[in-house]
């Protein structure tokens, strides 16, 4: 049989997608590329995660808790969207034992259960104090110290051989034509990004967005970090391509204030007290009031 088999074997369509769903949330990866030792994990978080579901699926929280066809219908649009094509989705349906009626089994399933949950959230609502928030605030300053960031922009040629356009020769030539023009008018930076960037970016104009030190490829990250506010680089090459890089603004290292800490203080605090909650919750529906697991 299979590792940690039990009664939950038979449990149809949920235990195939709760192990699906465990594997990713633990490696990454699917169960066809676990090693043995992985597939036991697995295994086994993936039978507590399901009997601790039936538990909560026979509460008397979970009496008329009913799953609409349209919260279905996202749930399924939701896990579709991670593929690239339907061909590849359906191909990682297969290969865990799925097909698009057993996953909208599952996920029937999960709904239900992520409604009752959200039942007992509300039942039990949550209140994190001022005083709590600064508490934490003051224990954790080192977590508010920010490092200086720069709302960095570039515009990428890649090199690739196959593609005459994109040859080593002529891909140099085009970004220095685009740095030439850069030169005398920089302030089109955003406009020739978006005719002529081969990255994604190009659609917001070039832009990266905000960044540290260390985010970027290191020969990015070398050029962007040597400018001023307003400056262009030269062209700089890293190992995708040909690139000009603008520095658009510093934003220097600062401490972020108790008072624009708040709101993402009270968030997590609000979530551990929620969690700790529904564990609590969960472990009174328990014949001998065991820890948990914590509920993805």
């Amino acid at each position: 049989m299979s590792p940690a088999s039990s009664q939950t074997d038979f449990a149809g369509a949920e235990m195939p997608y709760n192990r699906l769903r465990t594997a990713l949330a633990l490696f990454g990866k699917p169960l066809a590329e676990l090693e043995p030792d992985e597939m036991q994990r697995v295994y086994t978080q993936a039978d507590r995660e399901y009997q601790i579901e039936q538990l909560i699926l026979e509460a008397p929280e979970a009496v008329g808790v009913m799953v609409s066809e349209v919260e279905l219908a996202k749930a399924l649009a939701e896990i579709r969207g991670k593929y690239p094509n339907e061909e590849v989705f359906r191909a990682s349906l297969e290969a865990g034992e799925l097909d698009e009626n057993l996953l909208s089994q599952a996920l029937a399933r999960q709904c239900k259960v992520n409604t009752v949950l959200d039942k007992v959230d509300a039942a039990n609502p949550v209140e994190i104090s001022e005083v709590d928030i600064g508490i934490y605030y003051h224990a954790n300053f080192d977590k508010f110290q920010q490092p200086e960031r720069r709302d960095a922009y570039h515009i990428l040629i890649s090199i690739n051989e196959d593609f005459p356009e994109n040859a080593r020769p002529r891909a140099m030539e085009r970004i220095l034509g685009i740095a030439e023009k850069l030169e005398r008018k920089p302030w089109q930076f955003e406009e020739l990004a978006q005719r002529h960037s081969e990255c994604p970016t190009a659609m917001r104009g070039g832009r990266i967005g905000l960044v540290r030190r260390g985010q970027l490829y290191p020969e990015l990250d070398a050029a962007l970090f040597s400018l001023g506010p307003s400056q262009l680089s030269k062209v700089v090459e890293s190992e995708i391509g040909f690139h000009v890089v603008f520095c658009k603004t510093i934003e220097p290292p600062h401490t972020l204030s108790l008072k624009k800490a708040t709101p993402h203080i009270r968030k997590l605090l609000a979530e551990r007290l929620r969690e700790s909650l529904r564990r609590q919750w969960i472990a009174g529906l328990m014949p001998f009031h065991s820890d948990p697991a914590p509920m993805r």
